[in-house]
């Protein structure tokens, strides 16, 4: 695997059906990026899933480069503008040796984004007639 490693970051839940969505995100991106570890990581909750474990382990493997992004669909609010900032500069303090960023903002203020989930909708809607 070369670098940089990629850190899909979602807010979380114990519903497993809400993560579903973000692992499916997660698995596109692989196909894509077949050279370049991709994880999925959460603001809370489980140990395992947390981002600060995420970054550890992906350092532990070797990686130098570590990049994080906010599965999130708004731009907007206090994770995305506050903690997620926050918590990646922890992780740069703590690792100083390696990079780790942070992709501003959110994946839903891509205007791709918005034409995929009207997309979706319109499907929806239709297949309701």
């Amino acid at each position: 695997m070369i670098d940089p490693a990629v850190v899909l970051l979602a807010h979380g839940s114990p519903d497993p059906d809400w993560m579903a969505p973000v692992h499916r995100t997660a698995e596109a991106l692989r196909s894509r990026m077949p050279e370049h570890a991709v994880v999925v990581a959460t603001l809370g909750g489980d140990h395992d899933t947390a981002l600060e474990s995420a970054v550890d382990n992906l350092i532990a493997a070797g990686h130098a480069r570590i990049v994080v992004t906010a599965v999130f669909l708004s731009p907007g609010g206090r994770h995305v503008k506050r903690d997620i900032p926050e918590r990646v500069a922890q992780l740069q303090t703590r690792y100083g040796s390696e990079r780790i960023e942070l992709v501003a903002g959110a994946l839903g203020d891509d205007p791709a984004v918005a034409e995929a989930l009207a997309g979706a909708a319109e499907r929806a809607v239709l297949g309701l007639s």
